[in-house]
């Protein structure tokens, strides 16, 4: 199911690439969770953990490595010698389910190693998901609902990239859709985070920060300087390079709080995850004319469950007042056309960390814009919403 050690998002390696050159003894746990609280079997779970397995046969190939040092040279050079000698270890996945058959994931290790385990596991579960319930997908007809989307972002000139491994419907239809999106879409479709797809199809791998590097500065240094502190660091690190921004790790308002003029300089852009689009984007144009910078000088990249006519209606809202993007996943590579369907509606994120081995674990979470997105313990949250006048 995983083609690759290469089939996964972009800011998987940047972001393990940040872990291995500041904080290489920081250490993490990644939990998976289910949204939709969906119930399994044994024979699921025995499937799960021999597709898990599988994982450990993925090494970065003599092309492979050829093409990162080539193509993606904002990540250390010797960041991609590490990772040759990299393999998972699938006896670092406790994977279980519990007395109501919800399905339980969970990983520890260095950060720097257990960030790459994220997207691989999402996407062994959802395929696996769909192989067992005998969902089966007509890829002609998955490709004519894509040409259809197409259209609509070739007629109105809709700047969009590929955001969709993590919940994909399979590695196999994925691979279709990148191809299609190549051939029908090449002026429009800016890329995709898919690094495996985008060396095998010539095309741009995409990708920011994620929510993990935010929650980790706040488990090490505290939810009050956390973004300002995970954007410092990643400005340490890039240099300018993936100047693209994730804002709502603590919600957008208390991102915008602490973001300084320095940083709103060097940054290409926001990526809004979270939150009504219009609201959001005008807060961040809002936050942009304080500084006295043109809005019109940044992008913010919308990828909050986006399909293409809502996407369409964003863009018409902020045209002429800030450049758009979108991140489009699910609904690119997770639509079977199958009347019914619902794809799996699963995340998996950092649940505690510590600096080293010789600290307490730290718990951390996420306060997201919208409140099913909102994951963590209970008393974290209090503490936050209360450090970050979120109250």
């Amino acid at each position: 199911m995983i083609l690759s050690i290469l089939d996964t998002d972009l800011y998987k390696f940047s972001t393990s690439n940040a872990y291995f050159h500041l904080y290489p003894l920081a250490e993490g746990t990644f939990k998976f969770n289910d949204r939709a609280a969906e119930v399994y079997d044994s024979a699921f779970l025995s499937a799960l953990k021999e597709e898990l397995k599988n994982l450990e046969r993925l090494r970065l190939t003599d092309q492979e490595f050829s093409y990162v040092t080539s193509k993606i040279r904002y990540i250390n050079h010797n960041y991609w010698e590490w990772l040759r000698g990299f393999n998972f270890e699938a006896d670092k996945i406790e994977a279980s389910l519990d007395s109501e058959g919800h399905l339980q994931i969970e990983v520890t290790d260095f950060l720097y190693k257990v960030t790459l385990y994220e997207v691989p596991i999402l996407a062994i579960v959802a395929e696996l998901r769909n192989r067992v319930r005998g969902v089966q997908v007509d890829t002609a007809k998955a490709l004519s609902l894509l040409d259809a989307k197409l259209e609509i972002a070739n007629e109105n000139k809709l700047l969009f990239s590929e955001f969709g491994t993590r919940r994909r419907f399979s590695s196999v239809l994925h691979d279709a859709i990148v191809r299609e999106l190549k051939e029908k879409c090449p002026k429009y479709c800016a890329g995709t985070s898919n690094v495996y797809f985008a060396m095998k199809y010539g095309m741009t791998p995409i990708g920011t920060f994620p929510h993990e590097w935010v929650m980790f500065h706040s488990g090490v240094f505290g939810y009050k300087r956390a973004n300002y502190l995970s954007l410092e660091d990643w400005i340490k690190v890039y240099d300018g390079a993936l100047g693209t921004a994730l804002i709502d790790t603590f919600t957008t308002g208390s991102f915008l709080r602490t973001l300084t003029m320095k940083q709103a300089k060097l940054l290409d852009g926001f990526r809004q995850d979270s939150g009504d689009e219009k609201e959001v984007g005008d807060a961040i144009i809002a936050r942009l004319k304080e500084f006295g910078i043109d809005p019109a000088s940044k992008v913010i990249v919308f990828s909050n469950a986006l399909n293409f006519p809502k996407y369409k209606e964003v863009a018409d809202y902020f045209k002429g007042k800030v450049k758009v993007s979108a991140g489009i996943g699910t609904n690119i590579t997770c639509d079977p056309g199958i009347e019914g369907y619902k794809a799996a509606n699963i995340v998996m994120k950092l649940s505690r960390c510590r600096m080293s081995s010789k600290d307490p674990w730290e718990k951390v979470i996420k306060i997201s814009d919208d409140l099913g997105k909102h994951m963590g313990d209970n008393r974290e949250f209090e503490i936050a919403s209360y450090e970050l006048h979120l109250q």
